[in-house]
């Protein structure tokens, strides 16, 4: 009876631990992907689809400041940062630049006001936000480029000593 106890207290004790290992990187490898997935669309989508002109304009009807600028930098960090974050390269830096997009499309969308996307909420714009402040806290893990490109790094620093 007490080695039932002892045992269920462990698996209780596990399950409130986070993932480690292969596990940890597997899914931040997961969804790292995903979200540089959702990024691409929707960057294709301005780049793509409406083109320079017609997100710059999208820019103007919103009241952002210097519509070409943050056209530009939408564009910009959803298509390029999206497909550095599917790689798992530069990822912290990536992650802060779509933490501020953000923000922005928030702010500018008029987002703010209710919850569901649906009715023109917040709720994509914070779930893009939220996983891109999770990967600027965690990083990429080890299924990344910048894994890849650290553990070089750490290597050529003990050959050179």
């Amino acid at each position: 009876m007490a080695r039932t106890r002892s045992i269920d207290l462990e698996v209780t004790i596990m399950l409130l631990r986070p993932l480690a290992g292969p596990a940890r990187d597997a899914a931040l490898a997961v969804g790292r992907i995903l979200l540089g997935v959702v990024l691409v669309a929707h960057g294709s989508q301005k780049v793509f689809t409406y083109g320079f002109a017609g997100t710059t304009q999208a820019m103007v009807k919103m009241g952002v400041p210097l519509p070409p600028v943050s056209a530009a930098y939408a564009s910009f960090v959803e298509l390029v940062g999206g497909t550095l974050l599917i790689l798992g390269a530069l990822t912290t830096v990536v992650s802060v630049l779509v933490v501020l997009d953000m923000i922005g499309a928030a702010i500018f969308s008029g987002a703010l006001h209710t919850v569901f996307a649906q009715n023109g909420g917040w709720e994509l714009v914070g779930m893009i936000g939220v996983g891109a402040l999770l990967l600027t806290a965690v990083g990429a893990g080890r299924f990344s480029v910048d894994h890849l490109l650290a553990g070089r790094r750490t290597a050529a620093t003990q050959v050179s000593a």
